[in-house]
């Protein structure tokens, strides 16, 4: 089973992790806000109060065992490139980071990330590369076998809510947003009715993700 770790616990950073370990992955989330740890502690497998920046305290919570780390560290950017840094120096085979703009993404990858994303300037979503697929929009590559795509509904979607659809028994995805329009809804519930020209954000195994993509 695979292993993240989610360093920096904000919208973005705690979405991940809550849907990966949804997922039934073990997910690790690192913050140095207490209350941002103790929000998130019954939604991952482990939730650590730590100074990312810190390779000792890094050090100590076992970075090597993990297979991807997601830097989800917010507008300190000094902070970003400095855990980006550490993971990678302590053995993580698979770092996704997050940007704020083009030059933090060439350091990011300069210093080793292998993918770095633009959730908030993209609305949350957007990505380093689009996929060639007129329904999958954007992708977010997490590992290997697994990805968070933006996705155009599929007809037969298309006026039926979260609950009757169960995205996870019958096509192996989590959604994580739904957007109509300019409108974002990040924290859709199972009521939520899935219009016809709606964009939804999930996150899936790339083996399921590819039979939607036939579908569509």
């Amino acid at each position: 089973m695979k292993q993240f770790v989610v360093i920096g616990c904000g919208r973005f950073g705690s979405s991940v992790a809550r849907t990966l370990y949804g997922l039934g992955f073990d997910v690790l989330a690192i913050d140095g806000n207490e209350d941002v740890i103790q929000g998130i502690a019954d939604s991952v497998t482990h939730a650590v109060q730590a100074d990312a920046t810190e390779e000792a305290s890094i050090k100590s919570l076992g970075m090597s065992n993990f297979d991807v780390a997601v830097i989800t560290i917010g507008s300190n950017i000094q902070a970003s490139i400095m855990a980006t840094l550490i993971v990678k120096e302590l053995g993580v085979k698979h770092v996704v980071a997050k940007a704020q703009n083009e030059q933090h993404a060439k350091v990011l990858y300069k210093i080793g990330a292998d993918r770095v994303v633009f959730p908030e300037r993209d609305m949350g979503v957007r990505v380093a590369h689009n996929l060639v697929s007129s329904n999958f929009l954007d992708i977010i590559e997490l590992a290997p076998d697994y990805s968070i795509v933006e996705i155009s509904a599929l007809e037969e979607w298309a006026g039926q809510n979260l609950k009757d659809l169960n995205m996870r028994a019958n096509y192996g995805i989590n959604v994580m947003a739904i957007k109509h329009g300019t409108e974002i809804n990040i924290s859709p519930r199972a009521t939520d009715t899935v219009k016809s020209d709606d964009v939804l954000v999930v996150i899936g195994h790339n083996d399921d993700l590819q039979k939607i993509e036939k579908k569509a």
